[in-house]
Formats: C-alpha cells, structure tokens, sequence
C-alpha cells in the first residue's frame, strides 16, 4: 500500500490536543476508505500538522481528513520510507 505524508499550514499556533481529537476522527472514518492513518506531527508554535498514512491513493487519505474533521490538507506527498 502506498505511504502518504500530508501537510495542513494552519496558519496560527494549534494545540496537540485538538490535533490529538481529529487523528481520532480519522481513526474512526478511516476503514470506509481502505485507509491507515499512522502517525502524525505537530509543529504547535508555527501552526502545522504533519499525517502520514498507508492509502490506495491521495485522494482516499484526503477523503477521510474531509469526512472527519475538515481539516484538509495543503500539501500531500507520496513518500517511502528509508532505514
């Protein structure tokens, strides 16, 4: 399955916990689209938001961001894991 890191600029500082509350949204909206979100990373003080997820395609990672929470991201990369 292919990897996915995406990318949301919000633009202000975020706090962990309400990213915290949407990657749980993404866990429970995830399986309707044969998506894994793994991980994510926050950068709270410049206000961006790092996801990474095994999906089918951008689009079907971006779909559950969409249906969950809205937050979408500005950037999506397909992306492999090196050692």
């Amino acid at each position: 399955m292919p990897l996915f890191m995406d990318v949301h600029n919000m633009g202000d500082a975020v706090g962990i916990e309400e990213v915290a509350k949407a990657h749980m949204a993404d866990l429970a909206t995830q399986d309707k689209y044969d998506v894994k979100y793994l991980r994510y990373w926050v950068d709270e003080a410049n206000g961006k938001i790092f996801c990474l997820a095994e999906a089918p395609s951008a689009d079907a990672a971006s779909t559950v961001h969409r249906e969950a929470h809205g937050l979408v991201a500005d950037e999506i990369y397909e992306v492999r894991e090196g050692s």
